[in-house]
């Protein structure tokens, strides 16, 4: 039995927590290194089974890669991590967020926390199991994200 994934990969956000400029400074001075770290995560962070052009086309990728490139962000990409270490979000006993909220929960999205933690600190008006999908969903099976949109909405509407 293989590791899981989320395992394999768990130093990431101890990385871009702890020092995010560094990886972020060899990366926004090297296309080609940059293009690596970008295939890399759609290929890990996705529900391709490894082969990520199954998934995504190469214009697809290419855009996400020229996007960070062009505007310099694969560092504030990074710092999200180093932020929300030094000030985590906690909810105490009696936070709430009553605004509605709905949830597509993507199959192989690599880390989730189950249904129950979210309904404690959220107003949970619509929970979706994906059959597919995972870190970047909207891209990778939009047609579902699609479908599921109207149906939280609807019965919002007055």
């Amino acid at each position: 039995m293989g590791v899981r994934k989320d395992l394999q990969s768990g130093a990431y956000a101890h990385l871009r927590g702890a020092r995010p400029s560094t990886s972020a400074y060899a990366l926004n001075d090297s296309p080609a290194g940059l293009a690596a770290w970008i295939v890399e995560k759609f290929r890990d962070w996705s529900d391709c089974d490894g082969d990520v052009y199954r998934i995504f086309t190469r214009d697809e990728l290419l855009a996400n890669i020229t996007l960070y490139w062009m505007t310099e962000t694969i560092f504030s990409s990074f710092r999200v991590y180093h932020e929300g270490r030094k000030a985590p979000l906690w909810f105490s006993a009696d936070d709430f967020v009553s605004v509605p909220c709905g949830v597509a929960h993507f199959s192989k999205e690599i880390v989730f926390p189950p249904r129950e933690w979210v309904e404690r600190g959220y107003n949970v008006r619509r929970w979706t199991e994906m059959p597919k999908g995972g870190h970047f969903a909207a891209t990778e099976q939009s047609d579902l994200l699609a479908e599921d949109l109207p149906s939280f909405f609807r019965p919002l509407r007055q």
